[in-house]
């Protein structure tokens, strides 16, 4: 079903679609050109957020950071794909992607980071969300990855990563 947009200020002329067999939102520009997908999950997990800062974050469950590392992800049908991060985090990632593959499609990921590049960590994930456009000339088009399965050393050094990176931020 779609629906325009007509009284949200800043948003008039767009289209919100919903898709109840693949449970996920798609928004349009007025001009019909996609601008976006989030999954049921996502939408629902903003909304029972409720505060600002996690509303804000996608209702993460962990803070990210800033980080472009380099990420190699496979699909279930074994296509394999090598892109940058945009931030990381210990329930998942933002892979930069100029054709972001659809909310709730599963995959591999394997990534270093900046501090043991010899060392290649190794998770399952599934795309949580897609951002199909450049979003005020900062943010890359993508698709944010939640991680569905992760070795917890693996978890504890990125929540180690995250907080270094956060601080330093912070510091400057």
């Amino acid at each position: 079903m779609k629906f325009p947009v007509y009284m949200t200020e800043g948003h008039g002329g767009k289209v919100l679609e919903v898709n109840a067999d693949q449970e996920v939102v798609t928004l349009y520009s007025d001009k019909g050109e996609m601008l976006g997908t989030l999954s049921w999950g996502s939408v629902i997990e903003q909304i029972l957020a409720g505060d600002d800062d996690v509303r804000f974050a996608h209702a993460r469950s962990h803070p990210r950071a800033p980080l472009a590392v380099k990420v190699r992800y496979t699909t279930p049908e074994g296509r394999q794909f090598d892109s940058l991060t945009g931030g990381i985090g210990a329930g998942g990632l933002f892979i930069e992607s100029s054709a972001p593959l659809a909310p709730g499609t599963e995959l591999s990921v394997e990534f270093a980071l900046p501090d043991r590049p010899w060392e290649k960590y190794k998770a399952k994930a599934k795309v949580a969300w897609t951002r199909n456009k450049p979003e005020r000339h900062l943010l890359f088009p993508g698709m944010g990855v939640q991680f569905t399965n992760i070795e917890e050393k693996v978890r504890k050094e990125l929540v180690e990563l995250v907080e270094a990176l956060n601080r330093s931020r912070l510091v400057t």
